[in-house]
């Protein structure tokens, strides 16, 4: 089991948003996670850690900051140009598959 709580120690706000055990097991089922009871008292203080976290973020004034394209003043990215490199070969590789039409592959059906 991993412990949450060393990673996300330094969240700790005046107000923190708790999420409840049901939340916690909902969150669970979409993510398809079995948890064991055990387990779900450290996912709780973990996912709201994380949630409080984000609204303090959320909370920060950025109405006067610029966005940036780098995180360094005065770099910018390298970009390569939009040029083709390499030619058009998918009849090459076409030519191994057992079922080709119209330039695509043709498979089973695998879903009704």
């Amino acid at each position: 089991m991993y412990d949450f709580g060393l990673s996300f120690a330094f969240v700790v706000s005046s107000n923190p948003m708790l999420l409840t055990r049901e939340q916690i097991e909902n969150i669970a089922h979409l993510a398809r996670l079995a948890l064991q009871p055990a387990e779900l008292p450290v996912y709780q203080q973990s996912l709201s850690a994380i949630f409080d976290f984000v609204g303090e973020l959320d909370r920060a004034d950025t109405a006067n900051v610029a966005p940036m394209a780098h995180p360094l003043p005065g770099l910018s990215q390298r970009l390569r140009p939009d040029v083709v490199t390499e030619t058009d070969r998918h009849e090459v590789y076409q030519r191994n598959a057992p079922q080709v039409a119209a330039g695509l592959y043709l498979v089973p059906k695998v879903i009704e």
